[in-house]
């Protein structure tokens, strides 16, 4: 399986403690993933068309292979490494379901949490 480098906002309180928790079930089940914040401007950010305002919209995942991934699709393939997390990714990834998600998180939480960020700061 093709390694991901996860890019996630760390000045986003409820993103922090959801990235958190997927590091902490890598380290312990000694899972090789990468997580990339936002605020440090690492590689994933400066050598993709992201600016942090747009990374900040969506959780994006980067493959090895280059491919950039977000929203749903993103969260499918961070599941899909993480232990306890592929029968959700399973069943995300039904069409009806798949589809339900990818409303729900581009029209609802993916909106709702950019917008706390913004208000935040």
């Amino acid at each position: 399986m093709e390694k991901i480098t996860v890019l996630y906002n760390d000045q986003c309180p409820v993103c922090s403690l959801e990235i958190d928790h997927y590091q902490s079930l890598c380290l312990k089940n000694s899972i090789n993933l990468e997580f990339e914040k936002i605020s440090e401007r690492g590689p994933m950010l400066t050598t993709s068309d992201l600016s942090a305002q747009d990374a900040k919209r969506r959780l994006y995942v980067k493959t090895e292979s280059g491919e950039l991934i977000s929203g749903v699709d993103a969260f499918l393939a961070l599941w899909d490494r993480v232990p306890g997390y592929r029968i959700l990714r399973r069943i995300i990834a039904m069409p009806g379901i798949y589809r339900i998600s990818n409303w729900i998180y581009d029209g609802g939480l993916a909106p709702l949490l950019f917008w706390w960020d913004k208000q935040r700061n």
